[in-house]
């Protein structure tokens, strides 16, 4: 069996290309998905959640969680549709879920069921997982690890000149999770941006046939891009390479630091991260630091995933 983790995600195109490399990787075993608004409403979020469940034919005893709806900061969410699609996947319309959706203290369940075995990968918004520092902070010390999709130190953010989407949308729940959460690891766009997969890798992928979503969605996802910023080489996939982290600790380089959530309310500055990288001051004992990844190896990230994702060994 392997790594047992728990998702957080506003689950869009690129959650939706973790979630199938965790379900194709051996290493990664899913026990749970924790689906928040974010790239579209939680109702869309659940919905996508279960066609991709169908699709794959996960195993019932993963659950599928109902998360947030809105963010700590008492707003109504932004959605992105030029980004992700209207319903979160592209041009794929999944429906709507009809069924249940399983409460969201099943997450103390999973917990507890996995004591001291269970990394969180959050790769959507942190109003969930913060909620669960606020409610449960015992609990939450049964956490093994934490692995969260967000910030941007020091390149160009993707919602504001200098801050990441993750963060902007609710920067008051970054700051509880990075307040009380142990054995966090960032990674944030400087890492993410690069993680790139290009046509010729999912036309390849898709040729393969392990992977059947992966071309309708990156194909989508690449237009968004390509329109932005039209020297890009391909998609990148954000929240697949946080997943991938969880299990590769040897594809990237850290920097373990202070970091600082600006929570004020200005159009630009909201939801910047910044790190502190004085080397002349001595920090105390309750300033609290975090692993940040910086830089990554593109090779291994591409025969990684380009084996998990076709089923052949790229070296």
């Amino acid at each position: 069996m392997g790594q047992k983790v728990l998702f957080f995600g506003d689950v869009g195109i690129d959650d939706t290309i973790a979630l199938t490399y965790g379900y194709l990787n051996d290493e990664i075993d899913i026990v749970g998905v924790v689906s928040d608004y974010g790239n579209v409403s939680m109702e869309k979020t659940i919905a996508n959640v279960h066609y991709i469940a169908k699709m794959f034919n996960f195993p019932k005893e993963v659950k599928i969680i109902g998360g947030a709806e809105v963010p700590m900061t008492g707003e109504q969410p932004t959605f992105y549709p030029e980004v992700h699609g209207e319903y979160g996947l592209g041009p794929i319309e999944p429906g709507t879920y009809e069924g249940v959706i399983e409460n969201f203290f099943e997450i103390v369940n999973l917990i507890n069921q996995y004591e001291n075995e269970l990394i969180i990968v959050n790769v959507g918004r942190l109003t969930s997982l913060a909620t669960m520092f606020i409610l449960f902070q015992s609990l939450m010390k049964k956490v093994k690890a934490y692995y969260i999709m967000g910030g941007a130190f020091w390149v160009p953010g993707n919602v504001t000149a200098v801050s990441e989407a993750n963060f902007h949308g609710d920067p008051i729940a970054v700051r509880v999770v990075l307040t009380y959460a142990n054995n966090v690891t960032i990674i944030p766009l400087n890492v993410t941006d690069r993680a790139i997969v290009t046509p010729e890798m999912v036309n390849y992928i898709d040729y393969k046939g392990k992977a059947p979503l992966i071309k309708p969605l990156l194909d989508f996802y690449y237009k968004f891009y390509k329109n932005n910023n039209p020297s890009i080489q391909g998609s990148p996939v954000h929240d697949a390479i946080t997943l991938m982290a969880s299990i590769r600790e040897d594809m990237f380089s850290y920097k373990t630091l202070p970091i600082h959530i600006v929570l004020r309310d200005e159009q630009i500055a909201r939801g910047q991260s910044i790190a502190d990288i004085r080397p002349y001051i001595e920090f105390g004992e309750q300033e609290k630091k975090h692993r940040i990844a910086f830089d990554f190896d593109y090779n291994y990230f591409f025969n990684d995933f380009m084996s998990v994702m076709t089923g052949e060994e790229f070296k």
